[in-house]
């Protein structure tokens, strides 16, 4: 099976080149010869690759900033990816395409079937949802995966952000009032293969099990990274509110998404903190000894 993965510098990226089934054939082109914005160059890259399956992992997922980059939002994650799979669907190849909780505005008090009706909040989630509907006007069959709160061992993300600040700073301010679910990319990555081999298509939802708020996120990753000696003291983690904390883009208060669907075809995730637990000693193994504090 050839793969041609877009987006593979990213942590998803990376993730599903280390989690590829075995025979899988990965192409994973550099940016600079498959850029995302170059519609030209992405049916170019398809044509010639002849891949059996497209996995669309790049995005645009900086939130705040879309919301003064709204063109750049919408030409990655709309234009960019309703040509990909235009492409994908002329050679008659597969495609899986991710997408976010961010396509809904967290009201709801239960998780969030891939049947609800989307509701973003701001750009990032409008263009996401853009780009949901452009893959499926332009694939037959597409595999779209609706994911939350992805963090990967490497790259830039909430949980390498929370060992720097924790051992930066006397306390760390964290927000309590969002609720989701942590998504370690590997588990993510994985279930995208599983899918994909199950001949899965249309909306499905994934996440790691469990539930919390980004407060319980922080916490655990202090005492996981402690027990792993990636930390080598306590600082006090401080619950906040939304409100404490403005941003330019607003976030969904409730975020967790119902996997009924995705569980049904692969069976269930990990617990996410048996997740974040793999993560960290993925980061303490990257660091070396005595590295990681």
């Amino acid at each position: 099976m050839k793969v041609l993965v877009a987006g593979s510098a990213g942590q998803l990226g990376r993730a599903l080149q280390a989690t590829a089934p075995e025979g899988a054939q990965i192409i994973a082109p550099p940016e600079a010869e498959f850029d995302i914005l170059d519609a030209a160059k992405l049916r170019a890259t398809v044509e010639a690759a002849r891949p059996d399956l497209v996995i669309n992992a790049a995005a645009y997922t900086a939130v705040d900033k879309a919301e003064s980059d709204a063109e750049t939002a919408e030409a990655v994650n709309g234009a960019a990816a309703g040509t990909l799979a235009a492409a994908t669907a002329a050679i008659g190849a597969r495609f899986a395409h991710v997408s976010t909780d961010f396509v809904f505005d967290g009201r709801s008090p239960d998780p969030i079937p891939p049947d609800a009706p989307p509701a973003p909040l701001g750009v990032y989630g409008a263009t996401k949802l853009s780009g949901e509907h452009k893959v499926t006007a332009a694939h037959p069959a597409p595999l779209i995966v609706r994911t939350a709160w992805v963090y990967a061992a490497r790259g830039s993300n909430f949980v390498h952000s929370m060992l720097r600040l924790m051992r930066e700073r006397p306390e760390v301010r964290v927000v309590a009032d969002q609720i989701g679910t942590p998504t370690h990319a590997d588990s993510l990555a994985r279930a995208i293969w599983a899918l994909d081999a199950a001949g899965a298509t249309g909306i499905h939802h994934w996440t790691d099990a469990g539930v919390a708020s980004w407060y319980d996120f922080a916490v655990a990753i202090q005492e996981e990274a402690l027990a792993l000696g990636l930390l080598d003291h306590a600082v006090p983690v401080v619950p906040i509110r939304t409100s404490d904390y403005p941003t330019p883009a607003r976030r969904p208060a409730m975020s967790v998404l119902d996997k009924g669907s995705s569980w049904a075809i692969i069976g269930p995730a990990a617990h996410w903190r048996a997740e974040l637990r793999l993560a960290l000693e993925a980061v303490r193994a990257d660091a070396g000894p005595g590295e990681g504090r």
